[in-house]
């Protein structure tokens, strides 16, 4: 309760004393072929991408006046009318390594031309203290603050849509990966517990994302396991201190001396986060026989955590965990995550589909999407069932229109399906592909303009989506293959 009275007034403050465009830069674009190049010919991709860095003023967590940026993608047919998608992103290993820069040099934000292609307006928020112009330290894996940016920028963007006459509808969908799946949570649960209603989420699809962080990711620390990840503990640290201000006089307080010396390098920005952590590796392998991050902890501090559940670095762990809060999700939602996943336990996911389920949550699913794949690994395939998910909400319409675009009306019998699939509804000759959740076509084929049964090839059981589109319009459902 505490938490969403603190968050509703500093909401109505936010939008009393933010969100004003500040500039928009054209970046480049991309066509249609060349997405479809870059990302492995994915058959969903419809449109081409223009991209901007966009800045605009939000507030600091202090409630000083700052000015953030982030990448907006749109598509590149003008006369439609498309939903729009934030994306938040992953761990930044430097305060340039965002998505209305990086997606200059193919890191990640490419996702953003990716979703533009999709047809979605992408916003992509870099973060309060990330990004060419935002000031002070970032407030990572800070629930608040990951929200208020991201709304900030779609008000702002709104400005700047209007004013060059790009059409978007009342649909947003909101994702984002690793951090970016703590971001989207955030965001998604600020959206629909803000009593203004300002924003109502159509979907949303957290990715392998540190949801608890007073639990699964405490517990990770505290445990004296192995983990190759240290520096995601500094700089957890030292954005909780810029927060809240009250866990540590000085670095020596939470770190041992020959530690806090490298943290305080990246704090002071000459180093980046990928070289703090190697740093951290090598120390703890050297005085520790391994990289144990618990044993760079001060033993005073460790003992103060584990004993009194009020102390302060408690309390700004639990406040920032995105499953609870009294929220129950709304809008469908799904979460995906990796059984393998080697920087973010999957044991996040879990927990928080616990809660929400205990909490009596409707249209909710969520997917191991890759048991053995690890971090990097889990990327793809969770994007990818992202993108079928949302494929099965998306409304794009025609300016001048009410009803979307060239939606079909189709349906799929059996569903789940065997050896054979009745396909109903198709009033025009066209192409049918059906896909895995990694984006790879498992079957295709033509379809004739009526009803129609097809024999399937052999398929392992699982979720696939299937498409079709004709001269008449196209449309994708979830398949299920027993």
């Amino acid at each position: 309760m505490k938490y969403l009275i603190t968050f509703c007034c500093l909401s109505l403050f936010l939008s009393l004393n933010a969100q004003n465009l500040v500039s928009v830069t054209f970046l480049g674009q991309k066509t249609k072929a060349q997405l479809l190049q870059e990302f492995n010919n994915l058959p969903f991709i419809q449109f081409g991408a223009r991209y901007y860095q966009v800045a605009y003023t939000t507030l600091s967590v202090q409630g000083v006046p700052d000015t953030a940026t982030g990448l907006l993608a749109i598509p590149d047919q003008p006369g439609r009318i498309y939903p729009r998608l934030v994306y938040q992103h992953g761990t930044s290993g430097s305060k340039q390594d965002v998505p209305s820069v990086n997606v200059l040099s193919g890191g990640e934000g490419i996702v953003g031309t990716l979703f533009a292609g999709l047809g979605y307006v992408a916003f992509l928020p870099d973060y309060l203290g990330l990004g060419p112009t935002s000031k002070g330290f970032h407030p990572y894996v800070h629930a608040a603050s990951e929200a208020w940016a991201a709304m900030d920028m779609l008000r702002a963007g709104a400005t700047w849509l209007e004013q060059e006459q790009v059409a978007t509808n009342d649909q947003l969908f909101i994702t984002g990966y690793s951090q970016g799946g703590h971001g989207a949570m955030a965001l998604h649960r600020a959206m629909e517990q803000d009593p203004a209603e300002e924003f109502t989420v159509t979907a949303a699809a957290p990715l392998s994302g540190p949801y608890s962080i007073s639990g699964v990711m405490r517990d990770l620390i505290l445990n004296d396991t192995v983990y190759y990840y240290p520096a995601y503990i500094p700089n957890t640290a030292l954005s909780y201190q810029t927060v809240y201000g009250n866990l540590f006089t000085d670095l020596t307080d939470v770190f041992k001396p020959v530690y806090a010396s490298m943290i305080g390098q990246f704090y002071n920005n000459t180093i980046s986060l990928s070289e703090l952590n190697s740093l951290l590796i090598g120390a703890l392998t050297a005085y520790e026989g391994d990289s144990r991050p618990f044993r760079m902890l001060q033993p005073a501090l460790v003992q103060a955590v584990q004993t009194n559940p009020a102390h302060p670095i408690n309390l700004a762990l639990d406040d920032n965990d995105t499953y609870d809060k009294g929220w129950l999700p709304e809008a469908p939602f799904r979460l995906f995550y990796c059984m393998g996943d080697d920087q973010v336990p999957f044991r996040n996911s879990l927990l928080a589909r616990d809660s929400f389920l205990a909490k009596g949550v409707t249209n909710f699913q969520i997917q191991d999407v890759l048991p053995t794949g690890d971090h990097g690994e889990c990327y793809v395939p969770a994007m990818t069932g992202t993108i079928i998910f949302f494929l099965g909400l998306q409304q794009i319409g025609t300016v001048g229109t009410e009803t979307p675009e060239n939606i079909l009306q189709i349906s799929l019998a059996p569903n789940p399906a065997d050896q054979y699939l009745t396909v109903s509804g198709i009033t025009h000759p066209g192409r049918y592909d059906i896909l895995d959740y990694y984006g790879k076509t498992v079957q295709s084929g033509n379809i004739s303009g009526e009803d129609q049964t097809l024999l399937l090839k052999p398929l392992p059981s699982g979720v696939y989506l299937f498409r079709v589109e004709t001269s008449s319009g196209y449309a994708t459902e979830k398949l299920v293959v027993k």
